[in-house]
């Protein structure tokens, strides 16, 4: 009997740990005005750096959830582009980390980081939804 029980505490510890190592994978979505994410789970801490056709750049910074990118004013027509980092709940060795530091401020792990990149494009002042924007690409071609 304690060997079933050993069993299925090793199972459950086997399955934990394989479904906490799944790596995000946020989705984005967005309406005529905002750029977010969906799935947003595991991450923390975000910033989503965004530039526009004009060059302005514009950083939204997230402590939890997703970052949320709005429209302003008269919004550039055009190909907007974004990187997106954040901090994963998975923890990971800090390259960084020296057992002697004076400071003893150094963190043997730290949380690993997440990065992805993206587009959306604004025609006529509003945020083309993904359809529209292949749509788009067929026409040019």
């Amino acid at each position: 009997m304690k060997f079933v029980y050993a069993l299925s505490a090793m199972l459950t510890l086997l399955i934990g740990s394989v479904a906490s190592a799944q790596a995000p994978d946020p989705v984005q979505r967005n309406n005529s005005r905002a750029v977010w994410f969906e799935n947003w789970v595991g991450l923390e801490n975000a910033n989503m750096r965004v530039a526009s056709p004009d060059g302005d750049i514009k950083d939204v910074f997230a402590a939890t959830g997703t970052p949320v990118y709005e429209l302003t004013g008269a919004a550039s027509d055009g190909v907007y582009r974004y990187e997106l980092r954040a901090q994963t709940d998975e923890l990971v060795k800090n390259r960084n980390y020296s057992a002697n530091s004076l400071e003893g401020q150094d963190e043997e792990f730290v949380p690993k980081a997440f990065y992805r990149s993206g587009v959306f494009v604004v025609r006529g002042g509003v945020i083309l939804r993904p359809e529209e924007m292949e749509k788009e690409e067929e026409r040019e071609e």
